[in-house]
């Protein structure tokens, strides 16, 4: 039963993620967002900076921030809400789903597993061969095993 739940939350989260699947594809502006939005809104740093209760100095500091991928989400939602933004946030996978990723993840660590036997039983004149069908078998194990817990 948990490997259905399982499922259906990979599904539900991928279904989420789809609008945001573009985003992969828009360059961010060279000095952020913050600053792009400000000055296309005409917005001056003083009234960025009233409608934040802080100093100017303040909202120039969070442009630049932002701009170094230093500023903390806090920060950034309070900065967005001053400029008449929301801030969306989300994590999307960069090539492929969030299934994927799993199964990279799943087969990585199987490949590992698969290759350590194999080279101690290398060592011992034991080597069995076939690697890649063992890495495909821990493969479909380690996601199994994922799925029941």
């Amino acid at each position: 039963m948990r490997s259905e739940f399982r499922n259906l939350r990979v599904t539900q989260l991928e279904r989420s993620l789809t609008p945001f699947l573009p985003a992969n594809d828009l360059p961010r502006p060279p000095r952020g967002w913050l600053r792009a939005i400000r000055e296309a809104t005409g917005i001056t740093v003083s009234e960025m900076a009233k409608r934040l209760g802080k100093v100017p100095s303040l909202a120039l500091y969070l442009e630049k921030s932002e701009a170094e991928y230093r500023i903390t989400l806090g920060s950034l939602r309070a900065a967005a809400d001053a400029l008449g933004c929301d801030l969306v946030y989300a994590l999307v996978p960069k090539n492929g789903s969030i299934r994927e990723l799993s199964e990279q993840r799943a087969r990585s660590k199987a490949s590992e597993n698969v290759l350590a036997v194999e080279h101690t039983m290398a060592l011992e004149d034991q080597a069995a061969g076939g690697v890649q069908a063992k890495v495909e078998e821990e493969t479909k194990r380690i996601l199994k095993q994922r799925l029941d817990k």
